[in-house]
């Protein structure tokens, strides 16, 4: 009798089954949100030989080799060694977090993991930033090509921070050559995310400048996750944009999610946002208006060329993000309840941007009366 096909012999003793011949693949920020579902999702896939995650803390993976330790620690290098590929997600965007601490850990962090990288012999580095880098503006096309100039200012919430990790990538490969940098720009990400712009759908009126034009895009975590994986098998390169295919139009937006909108002149919106962040009643600073104000969307071509397409629409991600936030009150990007803020100087803020303009008049005419 002839043996058995080597394929049945391995399948009845998996001791003997080939070993993957995928990539090594180190994930950092692995503990938590984005992080912990690539970590989960590369650990499962057949295509991917090991996955060496790293934070400051044990995640709950238990197909991963884990070390604890800071991206900031050059140690890190040691770490690394083994690995084809880097995705460096340990970013701190928290809206809460001390701008000169989050941007200090942001730049330092892709620094240290680019160069350990390149000493560590690892070819391949993935970054994660956001679509937001292309800035919001009147005159962008609908939709932006990826090679779209980067025309965002440093005015909008970690937007700098983000700004300087794009030049730390295409700095990089110049520095180290021989490293090969990938980005990726996510639209507006939603899944467990909290931003500025998950916050807008927190309040109880969506705030509309007058005479603007929005544009909504989104990202559903699942998706970047796929696209993130798409690079790291390296079936796309480069400057990749990721979204749901098109957009949203603010009345489009505003008759799916039900809430209605409140129209405030420019100066008006602007002036009383930049007032309330710069006393400290909001987290958000004037810039980040201007994503809700003008278009970003991207066109993500690069990977649908790849193969790659969304699993999620525009529609279907504003309804998770709407039943994500349902219960929570949000008014001038600062949220009832939270313990650095109270009701009553949450209430306050939602007052002084929505009477602002109201208040300068009387002022003025107290003015003229004296």
């Amino acid at each position: 009798m002839s043996s058995p096909d080597p394929q049945v012999r391995a399948a009845r003793n998996p001791s003997t089954s080939p070993a993957p011949r995928g990539p090594v693949v180190a994930v950092t920020g692995a503990a938590s949100g984005m992080g912990a579902l690539l970590t989960e999702r590369l650990a499962a896939s057949e295509e991917i030989k090991q996955v060496i995650a790293i934070d400051e803390r044990r995640g709950e993976c238990d197909g991963a080799q884990w070390h604890i330790l800071d991206v900031r620690d050059p140690a890190i290098a040691e770490k690394l060694r083994g690995a084809d590929v880097v995705v460096h997600l340990a970013l701190d965007l928290d809206l809460e977090t001390d701008p000169a601490a989050r941007s200090a850990y942001n730049v330092r962090g892709t620094q240290t993991v680019l160069t350990a990288a390149a000493a560590a012999g690892v070819h391949r580095v993935v970054l994660c930033t956001s679509s937001m880098v292309y800035g919001a503006l009147p005159d962008n096309e609908l939709p932006l090509s990826e090679d779209a100039e980067l025309r965002a200012t440093a005015e909008a919430t970690g937007v700098g921070d983000l700004l300087e990790v794009e030049r730390l990538a295409r700095r990089a490969p110049r520095a180290h050559p021989g490293l090969n940098v990938t980005v990726v720009r996510p639209a507006v990400l939603v899944g467990g995310t909290d931003t500025a712009l998950t916050r807008y759908f927190e309040s109880p009126r969506l705030l509309v400048v007058a005479g603007s034009r929005p544009a909504w895009q989104f990202c559903h975590v699942e998706d970047l996750c796929s696209a993130l994986e798409y690079a790291v098998l390296e079936k796309v390169d480069g400057e990749l944009a990721v979204g749901c295919d098109g957009w949203l139009e603010q009345e489009e937006v505003e008759e799916l999610s039900g809430i209605r909108r409140m129209e405030l002149p420019s100066a008006v919106a602007l002036g009383a946002a930049a007032r309330l962040h710069r006393i400290g009643l909001t987290p958000s600073p004037a810039g980040d208006l201007a994503y809700t104000m003008y278009p970003w969307v991207v066109s993500g071509s690069r990977l649908h060329e790849a193969g790659w397409r969304p699993q999620w629409t525009n529609e279907e991600v504003l309804a998770e993000l709407l039943e994500e936030v349902a219960g929570r009150h949000t008014v001038a990007g600062r949220r009832l309840g939270r313990k650095d803020a109270t009701a009553a100087g949450a209430a306050g803020a939602t007052v002084a941007l929505l009477g602002t303009a109201a208040l300068v008049r009387r002022a003025r005419k107290a003015r003229r009366r004296i």
